[in-house]
């Protein structure tokens, strides 16, 4: 590992890079001239949607080139209309942000070679597919990790072009390893690519794909973007990783509670960070999370809208002065597996065969309890997915009685929430709204606890308990201080 420097590793997500406007005037410029434009690395997502087109939609799941290319037959063409869908999107995002055709014209050409080169590598696998006798399914690993890369090497080289023009000296820094048959170690793919590279006098925009041996979607999913930020910011030594959002990290969804009612939570640490990714709502990827924390960086995440707030700092030692909630969140759709056994009494093995299925079929387990004779496990999954799960556990304990019902969960979490009474007040405020808790988990390690009600109650219970737990707190805390001055 690199020693510290007094450079920053910024990490850029999909929508702040859809306001290009924005972007540059809050976070890429920002007032800055001469050297204080250096001194920095940006790693940058795909534009919002971009990857959707690619891949397949986050949300919906409808497909998108590799979707296609998948379902797709000898006689469907329809993954090429789903590229030429991403040609048109990516072209119409150039014409959105260049001004001076010369840089509009290198950006199309630029989207034009990296489309071309993929279609032809697909249309060489799809006719090897037609003779029946080959099969492709190892290399649809490889198309997948292929395409995902194209949307940050698009975003990447858009993004330092567009710098340029501004005589900014900018470079285009590009993982994706598109055209090369020798795949390395992430951290190798880095040392190499930032070996020569004088921060001090260039701005690198680095693209959020790397390709690197074992593959970034596959060990990462669609959290690669954070896994190379943070390898970067561990290898170059940095003084510190942000993040640009399109939001605060904040005490719970303005949606939810109202934009008058949440707050920015200031300062937080990485164990409340893991918490959050465990429900789905990462301020980073646990993977890259834990390389920072490991090497002492501290993290900041950012409102890429609100230039003059310094945002929220992350940090592996920070805990809170007084315990308190820092933030309400949680998942409002989820399976709770109950599985029991009145043999189990005694008998080891039955947790690890239940772990074994849901690992086999990809469940993501957000929390799990059990008692003699019942182990139940919170699942962030579908029901169909936990159905599957459902008929395996049969087959092995016939006699056992297997259930998954939908639940959500809502959890209060923060760096120390040992306050007395705590539990109690957040059951008074759930019960006095006529919200039944079916269950709760709460840590040892006071970071979080968790509230199981009924998934229709979810809206209303993360209210209540931001209410109770963050705003009367904040209410008192405010009258107290009041006093003291007065």
């Amino acid at each position: 590992m690199a020693e510290k420097g007094t450079h920053s590793v910024e990490k850029i997500g999909g929508t702040s890079m859809a306001a290009t406007a924005t972007l540059f005037d809050n976070v890429l410029i920002a007032g800055r001239s001469g050297p204080d434009l250096y001194n920095r690395i940006f790693v940058v997502s795909a534009y919002a949607g971009m990857t959707n087109l690619l891949l397949e939609n986050k949300k919906t799941g409808e497909p998108g080139v590799y979707g296609r290319f998948v379902a797709d037959d000898e006689s469907n063409d329809g993954w090429r209309a789903a590229m030429e869908a991403v040609r048109t999107a990516m072209r119409e995002r150039n014409a959105e942000m260049f001004v001076r055709p010369a840089s509009r014209a290198e950006a199309d050409a630029f989207v034009d070679e990296r489309l071309d080169a993929v279609t032809a590598c697909l249309d060489d696998l799809a006719r090897l597919r037609s003779h029946g006798r080959f099969c492709v399914k190892e290399q649809l690993v490889t198309v997948r990790e292929l395409l995902a890369g194209l949307g940050e090497a698009h975003s990447a080289h858009s993004t330092a072009l567009l710098l340029r023009d501004r005589d900014v000296n900018a470079r285009f820094v590009d993982l994706t390893l598109w055209n090369e048959e020798d795949p390395r170690t992430l951290d190798e793919r880095v040392t190499e690519a930032f070996a020569e590279i004088d921060l001090a006098t260039t701005l690198p925009i680095v693209t959020g794909y790397a390709g690197c041996t074992g593959g970034m979607v596959r060990r990462y999913a669609r959290g690669y973007t954070e896994m190379t930020f943070s390898r970067i910011a561990v290898m170059t030594g940095a003084r510190e990783a942000i993040i640009h959002k399109e939001f605060h990290l904040s005490s719970a969804d303005p949606k939810l509670v109202g934009v008058d009612k949440a707050r920015k939570i200031g300062r937080t640490n990485y164990d409340v960070a893991d918490q959050l990714a465990n429900l789905g709502m990462e301020a980073i990827h646990p993977g890259a999370g834990r390389g920072l924390r490991q090497t002492d960086i501290p993290l900041r995440v950012r409102n890429t809208f609100d230039r003059q707030d310094a945002g929220t700092l992350v940090r592996g030692d920070y805990v809170s002065e007084e315990p308190r909630v820092e933030i309400i969140t949680g998942i409002r759709q989820m399976q709770a597996l109950q599985f029991f056994e009145q043999d189990m009494v005694g008998v080891k093995g039955y947790d690890a065969t239940i772990l074994d299925v849901l690992t086999r079929h990809g469940i993501w387990i957000v929390s799990k309890s059990s008692n003699a004779n019942t182990i139940t496990h919170y699942l962030s999954a579908s029901a169909g997915a936990v159905k599957k799960v459902i008929t395996d556990l049969e087959e092995r304990y016939p006699d056992a009685a297997i259930s998954a019902h939908p639940v959500a969960m809502v959890a209060a979490i923060g760096s120390d929430i040992s306050r007395p009474g705590l539990v109690g007040d957040a059951l008074r405020a759930l019960d006095d709204a006529g919200i039944g808790v079916i269950a709760i988990q709460h840590q040892i390690r006071n970071v979080d606890v968790q509230f199981i009600v009924e998934s229709p109650d979810f809206e209303r219970a993360v209210c209540v308990l931001h209410n109770a737990l963050i705003e009367d707190v904040r209410d008192a805390e405010d009258t107290a201080s009041g006093r003291r001055a007065a």
